[in-house]
């Protein structure tokens, strides 16, 4: 089976990589200004607390990182999309627009949505033990980065 793939693991000509790099750009930029918008609604918005009805689910409502978790999902549902719809010949787009969306938008908004089709390509192509070492050891090592971060800070 081949790996994942990717317009970075094969030779790009220089002026495509210039456009390529260019879409990514320009696409990041556009999908972090979304993710920030996203965080500054939930933020302004008032005390989730009166959708629970206990001091337990009050913590899971209040506590939970939504913002986070509904860009990380919308990012997976976007690129999962684009790459389905390449896949299948549903629609074709140029190599530029490919990555503007994906490493773009997709990898503004979020790096999730990469990791997790990443990790879906490694299913489907049947490397199981594979992608949940990738799931595991990307999940750990990102929760331990970011506690370092803190650690280091203090």
């Amino acid at each position: 089976m081949s790996p994942p793939h990717s317009a970075f693991f094969i030779p790009t000509p220089f002026p495509l990589m210039l456009k390529l790099l260019l879409s990514a750009f320009i696409g990041s930029g556009i999908g972090g200004t979304i993710r920030f918008f996203v965080s500054h609604f939930f933020a302004s918005r008032s005390s989730l607390t009166s959708l629970a009805s206990s001091a337990e689910e009050v913590s899971f409502f209040v506590l939970f990182p939504w913002h986070t978790f509904l860009v990380n999902i919308a990012g997976c549902f976007i690129i999962g999309l684009v790459y389905a719809c390449v896949d299948h010949n549903i629609f074709s787009i140029s190599p530029e627009m490919k990555t503007f969306l994906t490493v773009g938008i997709c990898g503004g908004l979020t790096t999730f949505s990469t990791f997790s089709h990443e990790s879906l390509l490694l299913f489907q192509s049947e490397h199981p033990f594979t992608a949940l070492g990738y799931i595991s050891l990307s999940l750990l090592l990102g929760v331990g980065a970011a506690l370092l971060g803190h650690v280091i800070i203090k």
